[in-house]
């Protein structure tokens, strides 16, 4: 080994992140397997070695580790007391006594099996990097590059590494054009053999959270809480509100001066449809709410079976449904209540 090579393991360390100590840890590992493999008999005192290298410029030495003691049972791990007394008058019982036995040119021996070694640990300090980086982004949204299409999966860049967009995570007539930028919540990081997997979605509720988080500075501040969400993704989204500032009204925090925080989340989800709801801790009035934009004449609700009977006048009837129900479906898990709407005719 040379300085060069020391050079240029300084190098790694500076540009991928990778902690000098494990990756010295590593080399001194490969040293002692070179060593054993190339110049140890089984059974040698070679298998009982210490391996020093200089991190300043790549010099080894090795050693030979023997313990000190009054009758020599096994000379390969054992030295008498009188002979370790020659090497250094400070000697004593159970002391180790080290003697060099570096052989020639065992450097460059050493150089070919440590960089197989490093190159491997490279590899793995890069996997771990990543993933735990990414691990840290777990739930959270993040802005990717579309990259390509294969088998119905759509992989997005993230600069260090691909996430993957499957099926099932996207969002409904949403077409995913190369080098095209969007915003994705991260719903699972895995550690495989193979390194990090990053999956995402745009079909989370999370990420209409982490949308309005982005855009309504008083839901980042924790000023105005998201309650509950409920989404049908490319389609209509129902989020409820709640300010814990009596000053502050929610929803319009949420919607923002002339609807410009609202319009850019619609944006980024291609115009799908958002309705923001004011949570109540009353179950009459929270569901009520949540049957925006439709107008409600009264509430029933029954505790014990968490369900709610709504009345509306006739000509609500079908808004408060929603087209193929959705609006009321929406409205259902939103507020965790089975929601029986019917008009006031229907009633009387």
């Amino acid at each position: 080994m040379n300085e060069e090579f020391i050079g240029a393991l300084r190098e790694i360390v500076k540009e991928k992140g990778i902690s000098a100590d494990a990756l010295f840890e590593t080399i001194d590992e490969a040293l002692v397997a070179a060593y054993k493999k190339n110049y140890a008999a089984v059974g040698s005192s070679a298998q009982n070695v210490r391996i020093s290298l200089n991190r300043d410029n790549g010099e080894i030495h090795v050693y030979s580790q023997k313990v000190v003691v009054e009758d020599v049972y096994d000379d390969v791990t054992e030295i008498r007391l009188e002979d370790a007394k020659q090497i250094k008058p400070i000697y004593d019982l159970d002391d180790i006594v080290e003697i060099e036995v570096t052989p020639k040119n065992f450097g460059r021996v050493a150089a070919q099996l440590a960089k197989q070694m490093v190159v491997q640990r490279i590899k793995e300090a890069e996997r771990n990097i990543i993933y735990n980086e990414f691990i840290e982004k777990e739930f959270d949204i993040i802005t990717g590059t579309v990259i390509r299409k294969d088998k119905g999966n759509v992989f997005i860049d993230l600069g260090r590494i691909e996430a993957i967009l499957g099926q099932n995570e996207q969002m409904p007539g949403e077409d995913y054009n190369f080098n095209e930028k969007l915003k994705l919540y991260i719903v699972e990081v895995k550690n495989t053999s193979k390194g990090a997997q990053v999956l995402v979605s745009r079909t989370h509720p999370g990420l209409v959270k982490r949308l309005f988080e982005l855009e309504v500075p008083e839901i980042f501040e924790g000023v105005v809480e998201v309650k509950s969400i409920s989404r049908e993704a490319g389609s209509r989204t129902k989020i409820a509100v709640y300010s814990t500032d009596e000053s502050i009204d929610p929803m319009g925090a949420c919607v923002g001066p002339k609807g410009v925080r609202v319009q850019n989340i619609v944006n980024e989800l291609k115009n799908e449809k958002i309705d923001i709801i004011k949570w109540s801790k009353l179950p009459e009035v929270y569901i009520s709410n949540a049957l925006s934009p439709a107008k409600v004449l009264e509430v029933e609700v029954d505790e014990e079976s968490k369900s709610a009977k709504v009345i509306v006048d006739d000509n609500q009837l079908s808004l408060a449904i929603g087209k193929e129900g959705q609006n009321v479906r929406l409205a259902a898990k939103l507020t965790g209540w089975k929601i029986d709407i019917k008009s006031k005719s229907q009633v009387e």
